[in-house]
């Protein structure tokens, strides 16, 4: 398999890079999950990504990053992750081990994840994923392994423990479950499996990986692994400890984490890809673009030379245009949005317009978004417990201008109206234009 980009040491040692296509030496498997046809009422799982919403306006804004890149931040999404759009069925199965049982209801851990989950997706999408966790298997499903002999740790790769894990689950649940109903799969495992989240965290994602055991004729190829609470000390776990598996579950829609070797400072609390614990937080709207939860209408590619004026509507506003991109070469561009108290970012401390850098050339893990600092060194605005607070008030306003002389891109945020809309303007030097797609 291809190397991971190792965990970073954010504000308490977090989860471990998700695992993007895995190339481990194909193993072939013996076991079939279920044994008759799909439930009445189902129907296969559909292929994915979704498809995303452009047209030939947007050809400057396609960036796209190498075929090396691991879960590269190029639209569009790369084929083998599971789809962002209409009803995506979660399999989701509660498991134990010998040398970690069970404690309590293997139902009560599922509550701990749902309806939030489903919530939470839903009204970050504007209702375009019908998010629907299954768990046809209501009780703990005790593996056949001590979860000591399994040998996973953190940053443990796919071969051989996980490969092993999941060849014993798809074993177990064969009776029960049809694999070929579903989407994706979340492991819930005991959350006494494993170190305290507070001490780090295991949860992981294999996603788009083909090579991964088979179950009914289909690989088990996005699966999301969800270990001990997600607590980060602050006392907030009720509200916002299920939000590690919304996060994990962007990953198997082929989503990159964005915290870096050096921690979360480089996007901060500003996506749920950083930091996932805390106040609550959407994604960015590049991410949503990506998802095809963004008609082609709502994104802008400023890719004229010239001065063009733009209005934004609340990210968190269903309707209206969210994204403006401003390309700067094959591999990267701004972004800009607006963002506002709403949704899943109802505590956004200093509403305003939010200019990021997205590099679709950098690995998950490794930095792919930069978040602009309109008040660097002001210490932010939050006083959420356990949240990167720098980036906080990062947020342009009217009358604020960032710049990027290098480029010959200037982007100024020239005023809000009473709906609370802000208006931006972009401007681009004539002698430093990308290349048209053609060139690219």
């Amino acid at each position: 398999m291809q190397p991971q980009p190792q965990p970073s040491r954010r504000i308490r040692p977090r989860r471990v890079a998700a695992i993007a296509t895995v190339t481990a030496v194909t193993f072939a498997v013996s076991t079939s999950a279920g044994t008759g046809g799909l439930a009445p009422g189902t129907t296969a799982a559909g292929p994915g990504p979704a498809p995303l919403s452009r047209s030939s306006a947007h050809g400057p804004c396609m960036i796209s990053g190498g075929p090396e890149i691991q879960m590269s931040e190029g639209v569009p999404t790369s084929a083998g992750y599971a789809r962002s759009t209409g009803t995506v069925r979660a399999l989701t199965l509660m498991i134990d081990f010998s040398d970690a049982p069970g404690e309590g209801k293997a139902l009560d851990r599922y509550a701990e994840f749902f309806p939030q989950t489903e919530e939470w997706f839903r009204t970050s999408s504007y209702g375009r994923l019908d998010y629907r966790p299954e768990t046809p298997i209501r009780d703990w499903l005790r593996m056949p392994k001590s979860f000591a002999e399994y040998g996973i740790e953190r940053g443990a790769p796919f071969e051989p423990g996980y490969r092993k894990l999941v060849e014993d689950l798809v074993t177990r649940a064969d009776a029960k479950v049809d694999f070929r109903a579903y989407d994706l799969l979340n492991v819930l495992v005991t959350p006494n499996a494993g170190p305290s989240a507070l001490d780090t965290v295991l949860s992981v994602t294999f996603a788009g990986n083909h090579e991964a055991p088979i179950a009914d004729g289909v690989p088990v190829a996005n699966a999301s692994f969800v270990y001990s609470r997600q607590d980060d000390g602050s006392g907030s776990y009720d509200e916002t400890g299920y939000r590690v598996l919304p996060h994990e579950n962007g990953h198997v829609f082929g989503l990159p984490d964005l915290y870096t070797q050096e921690g979360g400072g480089a996007v901060g609390h500003w996506d749920i890809m950083s930091e996932d614990w805390g106040a609550n937080n959407d994604l960015l709207g590049w991410h949503k673009w990506k998802l095809g939860w963004l008609d082609r209408t709502q994104v802008h590619c400023a890719s004229a030379p010239g001065r063009t004026e733009y209005t934004l509507t609340p990210l968190a506003r269903k309707g209206g245009d969210k994204l403006v991109v401003v390309p700067l070469d094959a591999e990267s561009g701004y972004a800009v949005e607006l963002r506002t108290p709403g949704g899943n970012d109802e505590v956004v401390c200093r509403p305003g317009v939010l200019v990021y850098k997205v590099d679709a050339d950098v690995d998950t893990g490794m930095g792919p978004v930069t978040v602009y600092d309109s008040r660097r060194d002001s210490g932010g605005c939050t006083r959420a417990p356990n949240v990167h607070a720098e980036l906080s008030d990062a947020a342009f306003t009217p009358g604020e201008t960032f710049k990027d002389p290098r480029h010959g891109i200037t982007i100024a945020v020239s005023g809000a109206d009473a709906k609370g809309d802000h208006q931006v303007s972009v401007t681009r030097s004539e002698d430093r234009r990308p290349p048209p797609a053609a060139l690219r």
